[in-house]
C-alpha cells in the first residue's frame, strides 16, 4: 500500500526471530491478550510527519489509543509489497495499516456488528480515506467477518509494540483473540502425514483443556504417556503445508505460548 503512498519510508533489516509473549487479562475479564516482552524497535522513519493528498498526519507514541470507527481491507493490489515498516505486506497474514500509531505495532481489533476480536500486527500506514481508522488484511477481514461487505463498525485498541520478526521467518501472523470454544468433540491423535502445533504439555487435564479452549476450534487435547503418569498435549492443526503450520506456530508463540514446537503426525 504504502509502496506507493510513502516511497520514502525507512526500510530495515529484519532482525533475528525473538519473539516471545506472556498474557495479561484484558480490564473487565474476557479473553487474555498478549504482552510482548522482548519488542521489535519503532521503524524510526515511520515517525515523521507525512502528507497525502494535501494532508498532513502527524505519527505519535498513543498509550491510551481506544477509538471506534470504521475498517476497510486490501489485498491483491498491494500483496508482495514492502509495508512502511520493510515487511512484504502478505494479504492473508493478520496485520493491518493505521495512520499514525508507532510501527511496528499490536492492536486489538473488534468487529462492533458480531463481536469478534482479533489482534493483529500494525505495520504499514492508511487507510487514506475519511472516516475509516483502520485498514486490515484480508486475511484480517475474513477472520472478523468483514470480508464480504468491505466495510463496518469496529473499535480499534492500541496493545503496545510488536514482536521482533525473523529474516528467514517472518512473523505473518498476529495473535488473534479466539471465539469461544464449541461444545465438546473427539480427542483424535495427530494424523499421519499432517503437520501441527504443540502449545505445551501437561500433566493435569484440565489445565492442558483449558488452553486448548483458548486456542480455539482448532486446538485439541491428545493424550500420551500410560500408567499413572499420562501427558496432555495441546495440539493445534492439522495443516498439509509446513510453511503454514510455521506460521500458525508463530501465532501460537505470540499468544504466550513460547514453547511451541511444530511436530508431524508421521
Amino acid at each position: 500500500m504504502t509502496a506507493r503512498l510513502l516511497k520514502g519510508a525507512c526500510i530495515v533489516a529484519l532482525l533475528p526471530l525473538m519473539a516471545a509473549c506472556a498474557t495479561g487479562a484484558r480490564s473487565g475479564g474476557g479473553p487474555r491478550l498478549p504482552v510482548v516482552t522482548d519488542p521489535a524497535p519503532i521503524v524510526s522513519g515511520t515517525m515523521r510527519p507525512y502528507q497525502i493528498r494535501g494532508r498532513w498526519y502527524r505519527p505519535a507514541e498513543q498509550p491510551d489509543y481506544d477509538e471506534t470507527g470504521t475498517a476497510s481491507w486490501y489485498g491483491d493490489q498491494f500483496n508482495g509489497r514492502p509495508t512502511a515498516t520493510g515487511e512484504r505486506f502478505d494479504m492473508y497474514a493478520l496485520t493491518a495499516a493505521h495512520k499514525t500509531l508507532p510501527l511496528p505495532g499490536l492492536v486489538e481489533v473488534t468487529n462492533l456488528s458480531n463481536g469478534r476480536s482479533l489482534v493483529v500486527r500494525i505495520n504499514d500506514r492508511g487507510p487514506f480515506v475519511d472516516g475509516r481508522i483502520i485498514d486490515l488484511s484480508r486475511g484480517a477481514a475474513d477472520q472478523l467477518g468483514l470480508l464480504q461487505q468491505g466495510v463496518g463498525e469496529v473499535r480499534v485498541r492500541y496493545l503496545g509494540p510488536a514482536p521482533r520478526l525473523g529474516s528467514a521467518q517472518p512473523v505473518r501472523y498476529a495473535a488473534a483473540v479466539a471465539p469461544a470454544p464449541a461444545a465438546p468433540r473427539p480427542e483424535p491423535a495427530p494424523e499421519v502425514g499432517a503437520y501441527w502445533i504443540q502449545a505445551g504439555s501437561f500433566s493435569d487435564r484440565r489445565a492442558a483443556r483449558q488452553v486448548a479452549g483458548r486456542l480455539g476450534e482448532r486446538a485439541t487435547v491428545d493424550v500420551t504417556g500410560q500408567g499413572d503418569t499420562p501427558r496432555y498435549r495441546v495440539l493445534v492443526g492439522p495443516w498439509s503445508d509446513p510453511d503454514a503450520a510455521e506460521h500458525a506456530r508463530q501465532a501460537v508463540v505470540a499468544r504466550g505460548y513460547a514453547d511451541a514446537l511444530l511436530i508431524s503426525g508421521r
